[in-house]
């Protein structure tokens, strides 16, 4: 007999084992002779790769077992809250939420739940037409259906706040460049300016007599330097003015 990932104790039909690989593969129901089998998917991890999956078996006497979470119908309910809880945390991480950063995580967290989460509603919405004579399926469809729903909200949410966050910032680096060519454009006047004297001094040198030759050392130099941090301030504050116009 070959390998199945179903538990061998189950009494299953073998077409369910036949059907079913190494792998859990895609959430889907399989019904046959009175048995429903629905393959589901745990909540996925942010960055997980593989799907960890969930078995629940229903027998045509009406009783669920699954693979990891108990028997009875409860063990599909468990399931479901798992989900609820994941969502309900990360709904609360949505509001503590801040920058960037902070939302980019939690989408990546959002994204695989909220497929994982779709993809269970259209199992239960599957297994609910091949099986309608089974009445507690709807109640744990739409259970899914609010789960999923929940997630969608979340995640649209969490999506727009990121959207606005990143065009403000968007905004603001578009600003301060804008302030940076005014600056770059000022110093450039400035120093087309002052050019010409500056090449002709340094040509020709210039060494006039200005009566603080006479000056008692080191007084000429700290006059020097005060009136340089002087013009110096005076030259900050015009280069980094806000320019008038508006972008």
């Amino acid at each position: 007999m070959e390998k199945s990932i179903l538990p061998a104790a189950w009494d299953v039909p073998q077409i369910f084992r036949n059907r079913l690989g190494d792998q859990v593969g895609r959430q889907r129901p399989m019904a046959a002779d009175g048995h429903l089998l629905l393959v589901l998917h745990a909540p996925p991890k942010p960055e997980q790769n593989d799907r960890a999956g969930r078995f629940f078996w229903r027998s045509p006497d009406g009783k669920w077992t699954s693979k990891d979470l108990g028997t009875g119908l409860n063990a599909v309910n468990k399931h479901l809250d798992d989900y609820n809880s994941i969502i309900a945390r990360l709904d609360k991480e949505e509001d503590e939420a801040t920058s960037a950063d902070d939302y980019f995580a939690l989408l990546d967290h959002l994204a695989p739940l909220l497929r994982a989460a779709r993809n269970m509603h259209n199992v239960l919405q599957e297994a609910r037409q091949m099986c309608p004579e089974i009445r507690e399926i709807i109640n744990l469809r739409d259970r899914a259906y609010e789960i999923q729903r929940t997630a969608e909200l979340l995640y649209e949410g969490a999506k727009d706040t990121l959207d606005v966050i990143v065009a403000k910032r968007a905004e603001e680096q578009t600003r301060a460049s804008h302030r940076m060519e005014v600056s770059a454009y000022r110093l450039n006047i400035l120093a087309a300016f002052f050019f010409p004297i500056a090449t002709l001094t340094a040509i020709f040198g210039v060494n006039m007599r200005h009566g603080l030759e006479d000056w008692p050392s080191p007084l000429p130099f700290f006059c020097v330097i005060a009136i340089g941090l002087i013009l110096g301030a005076a030259l900050s504050v015009f280069i980094t003015r806000p320019p008038s116009d508006s972008i």
